[in-house]
């Protein structure tokens, strides 16, 4: 069956797309000679009749009101140029998967392929340095590259299958100079004396060589992004000269003996959490709802329905995706939004709000003045703005407050952060401990190369040449099937049969599954693939989005996988609870995966640091007040600052009023100029008037931070609070979720007062 092209462009006065393009490129690139830019999108098809394509033509590929379309490419100008991008192999490419989902439906046939790819044609004198810079502009490498512009004779790409998956011979007896040098020849995120723990695990317990997925699934599980190690590091002397953060660490310690856990490791993790444990120990959190389950923070709460109080869970998260939205904005910041919202979904609740706030430095330092290695800052902001608010507007997701900050320091690295709220009735919410026999089901997204190292990614430093091979691991989201999820889980005939639920967020199939229960069995041949030639390792690993994986008892398995099918989402049965705590993972007729429960549950090699606090400096203090000679002067300084500029631009690209839940738009006033500074919606009742409303809200000075993390937590906490009781909360509800930046341990001790917290 042959290929069948076409191209689409928007008419000129729909062309908006590629007049903004056409005015970044000229503000960030000054090639004032560039006079137009088209953009259009073009299309290849297989496994298509031609009557089926040409009705396509007019009714998936264009619309023929606002779209011009082509069969061939158009003639150029003298003055013109003409180049293509697409996505790297294994990249979702939701345009192409939409298309080919609207042509089966017209067709109720097969579903056939689509290949898309977007072609640029420049106006303009402009040098052969001047089109390379603008194409590297446009094409980010860590996602796309440069397509041919030639006719293809299929979309077929022939895989080679994987037989197995390797061996790694010799690992048990290797040195601790071979262990060093495997660590860097494979890009692990775990340490040399990880390793060593492995060798002596395998060489010891399992008298074998581990294979080459066990150590990448380890690696994952072991990884900052999985299990927080930093935060489980051991800190055995603190030392702190500054007398008042001596004290502060002096309560802490107090507290650790009031509570009985003198004999517990001090670690950064028991600080964050010592206060939580206190409040409940004192009986202060009594709306706390705890259980086994992985999910987001929950709280039960009284809501108002038709003038009669029922029992709900609220829940709350936030998430940062720092380090993907850097190297690839659009996906990274889409991803930030849709794992923020997995949390509190496979917690069986619905979520109706979301908040994002990010850190960038000056998007408007020109291109050329690029770190090397990195994005400009300006296609950063732009890119993470677009992909955060694409997916929440395609969800259906209202976020009801959007903040950027900037700061010198976040050229070194972004800041993007997604927070959403979400809520059921508890009655709806069932959890219960798995039995052997139950079975887990997979629940939504095929698994791709797409993540493949996302959460080791996360947690190790990069370099430009680290950066060629973690393209992968920016997963692309697909907005519309973690829509379909969201229906799913509001059916309480659905979450009533649930057991326990985990959603594919760090770690992929090994984490997501194995973090359900202490003893599994999963067969890898039946996770669904996106495409063939992915071994074992990879699908294992491959954080894949908008996925589930469910804890059913056998006898709702076929009930449960009906639903699934009413919400056109693929459901497979892909692992068994089994008794021994051992988790197994089998692909081909082979055990690739056999490791007891006790080691995973270690977290890799006890660490332990020293960690000095610098005394924040008197002489540059944040909040040193000083006599302001020339008043004017200081305040059209402070009126030039990016901070204390309008943000509605940015804030307009977010939808609001998706649901008509939210109370607060995100600006208000006679002119709806003014910048809300909490966003507050009503619960998401199905039936019936409801008043009762959250509220939420952030507080984060990255100048005093930087100053002294110490005063910048203090009033983190400080501002968030005013901001809730100014917008008519009650401060006694108020409940936190901390987001705290530290550097990874080393053996510098100074580097753990170098933290930027957000809250």
């Amino acid at each position: 069956m042959s290929v069948y092209r076409i191209y689409v462009e928007k008419k000129p006065e729909f062309a908006a797309a590629a007049k903004t393009l056409l005015g970044d490129i000229k503000t960030a690139l000054r090639l004032d000679s560039l006079r137009s830019l088209r953009i259009i999108n073009r299309y290849d098809a297989e496994n298509i009749s031609e009557d089926n394509f040409n009705y396509a033509a007019d009714n998936v590929f264009s619309e023929p009101a606002v779209d011009v379309t082509y069969r061939t490419l158009p003639a150029l100008k003298d003055d013109e140029r003409v180049f293509a991008v697409e996505y790297l192999p294994g990249q979702f490419d939701q345009r192409a998967d939409s298309c080919e989902q609207c042509i089966q439906i017209l067709t109720q046939g097969e579903r056939c392929k689509v290949r898309n790819a977007r072609v640029y044609i420049t106006e303009g004198r402009i040098s052969d340095s001047e089109f390379e810079a603008l194409k590297k502009y446009i094409i980010n490498p860590v996602e796309s590259r440069e397509a041919s512009l030639d006719e293809v004779l299929t979309l077929k790409v022939n895989y080679t299958i994987p037989e197995t998956v390797e061996t790694l011979t010799g690992f048990i007896t290797m040195n601790d100079m071979g262990l060093a040098n495997f660590v860097t020849k494979y890009g692990l995120a775990m340490d040399s004396d990880d390793l060593k723990f492995c060798r002596d695990y395998f060489r010891d317990t399992e008298k074998r060589d581990p294979t080459i997925t066990e150590i990448r699934m380890i690696d994952t599980y072991w990884s900052d992004h999985c299990r927080h190690t930093t935060f489980s590091t051991v800190i055995d002397e603190a030392n702190i000269d500054a007398d008042y953060i001596r004290k502060t660490y002096n309560e802490y310690i107090d507290a650790r003996k009031e509570l009985g856990r003198e004999n517990k490791p001090i670690t950064l993790m028991d600080i964050a959490t010592i206060g939580a444990k206190k409040l409940k120990k004192e009986g202060i959190l009594k709306d706390l709802d705890e259980s086994e389950e992985i999910n987001a923070c929950s709280v039960k709460i009284k809501v108002d329905v038709d003038g009669e109080l029922q029992d709900w869970l609220l829940m709350f998260k936030n998430e940062t995706h720092n380090h993907p939205t850097e190297i690839e904005p659009f996906g990274g910041a889409a991803t930030c939004l849709g794992g923020a919202i997995r949390d509190p979904l496979s917690g069986r609740s619905y979520v109706y709000q979301a908040m994002r706030v990010t850190g960038a430095s000056n998007p408007l330092v020109p291109v050329e003045d690029t770190i090397h290695g990195k994005l400009p800052q300006r296609k950063i902001t732009v890119g993470a703005a677009n992909g955060y608010s694409s997916y929440g507007n395609q969800i259906g997701l209202a976020t009801g407050h959007v903040s950027e900050v900037y700061h010198p320091g976040y050229v070194a690295k972004r800041l993007e952060i997604g927070a959403v709220v979400g809520a059921a009735p508890i009655e709806n919410v069932v959890r219960e401990v798995p039995e052997p026999g139950d079975v887990i089901i997979l629940l939504g997204g095929r698994t791709g190369r797409d993540g493949c190292g996302g959460a080791t990614g996360s947690s190790k430093s990069h370099t430009e040449q680290s950066l060629e091979s973690c393209g992968a691991e920016v997963q692309k989201g697909n907005p519309p099937e973690e829509r379909k999820l969201q229906r799913l889980f509001r059916n309480p005939e659905v979450t009533h049969m649930i057991k326990r639920c985990n959603d594919f967020g760090a770690g992929g199939v090994s984490v997501a599954i194995g973090e359900l229960t202490d003893g599994l069995v999963i067969d890898l041949n039946a996770v669904p693939k996106k495409y063939d030639g992915l071994d074992g390792t990879e699908l294992a690993i491959s954080e894949s989005q908008e996925r589930m994986a469910v804890v059913i008892d056998p006898k709702d398995v076929r009930a449960f996988l009906n639903y699934a099918a009413e919400e056109n989402l693929e459901a497979v049965e892909v692992a068994t609870v089994t008794e021994e705590p051992r988790l197994v993972l089998e692909w081909r007729g082979k055990e690739i995966v056999n490791i007891s429960r006790a080691f995973l549950d270690t977290n890799g090699a006890h660490q332990e640091t020293s960690v000095l606090v610098d005394i924040p400096s008197k002489e540059d203090s944040y909040l040193k007040s000083s006599k302001i000679e020339d008043v004017r002067g200081k305040w059209l300084k402070v009126l030039s600052d990016l901070n204390e500029c309008s943000q509605k631009g940015l804030v307009e690209r977010f939808d609001g009023s998706i649901g008509a839940g939210s109370v607060y738009m995100p600006f208000g006033g006679k002119y709806q100029l003014t910048e809300t500074q909490a966003m507050v919606a009503k619960l998401p009742v199905l039936k019936g008037k409801c008043d009762t409303v959250t509220m939420m809200s952030y507080g984060f000075d990255p100048y005093l931070s930087k100053w002294s993390p110490y005063h910048g937590a203090i009033y983190a906490v400080t501002d968030s609070v005013a901001k809730i009781v100014a917008a008519g909360g009650d401060f006694n509800k108020i409940r936190f979720t901390f987001q705290e930046y530290f550097r990874r341990m080393t053996e510098d001790p100074s580097r753990w007062s170098l933290s930027l917290i957000h809250i």
